[in-house]
This record gives C-alpha cells, sequence and structure tokens, in this order.
C-alpha cells in the first residue's frame, strides 16, 4: 500500500525510478533519490527510531536534519539522518536505539 500524494491541485510531484531497498529484511519499494524517510512512510513504516534513555519509539519528526529521530543504520553505518539521505536500489536500512547501538 502506497501513502504517496499521487495529485495536487497547485504542486506537482515528480519522481524518479522506482527501486528496491530493504527495511529490517523486508523488500519495499521507494522512489530513486527522494529521502528515505520519505519512502518508509509511504510503505507504512512509522517508527524510525527508539529513544536511547527511556526506549520510546520515535517517528518522522522535522524532515530538515535538525533532529535525531529518525537516525537509522543505513549500509551498516549508524546514525544516519534518513530524512536527509537518498534512496538507492538495494540498501540496507535498519532501526538502532537510541545514537550508538544498533538493535
Amino acid at each position: 500500500m502506497s501513502e504517496y500524494i499521487e495529485t495536487h491541485p497547485i504542486l506537482e510531484f515528480k519522481h524518479g525510478r522506482k527501486v528496491n531497498f530493504f527495511f529490517e529484511d523486508e523488500e519495499l519499494e521507494g522512489y530513486e533519490n527522494e529521502p528515505i524517510a520519505a519512502a518508509l512512510h509511504a510503505a507504512g513504516i512509522r517508527v524510525l527510531s527508539y529513544s536511547e534513555k527511556r526506549k520510546r519509539p520515535r517517528g518522522f519528526f522535522c524532515a530538515v536534519g535538525k533532529c535525531s529521530s529518525c537516525l537509522m543504520e543505513v549500509d551498516g553505518r549508524q546514525n544516519v539522518m534518513v530524512c536527509m539521505e537518498p534512496l538507492r536500489a538495494g540498501m540496507k536500512v535498519r532501526r538502532q536505539k537510541g545514537t550508538h547501538q544498533s538493535e
């Protein structure tokens, strides 16, 4: 199920080509070069990480790289801000707890 906005009375949405990527070992589809967080959100993924101290779920929040709510592990690199990181084919994305450890 896709949750992309398809039409808008003023804006025009241009997407890159569709690519496959992996989230927690599940194959998903998104548009190349869109933020990883947007592709996850469109796929229904709302929890991107967990707070380090209280282990509370965090989701897509500021979308401009100013908070730490979207820190995830991407292709083995931890602490990637997925609201800013462009999606590429074959990426492996995983949740991490807080800002240090992956699950």
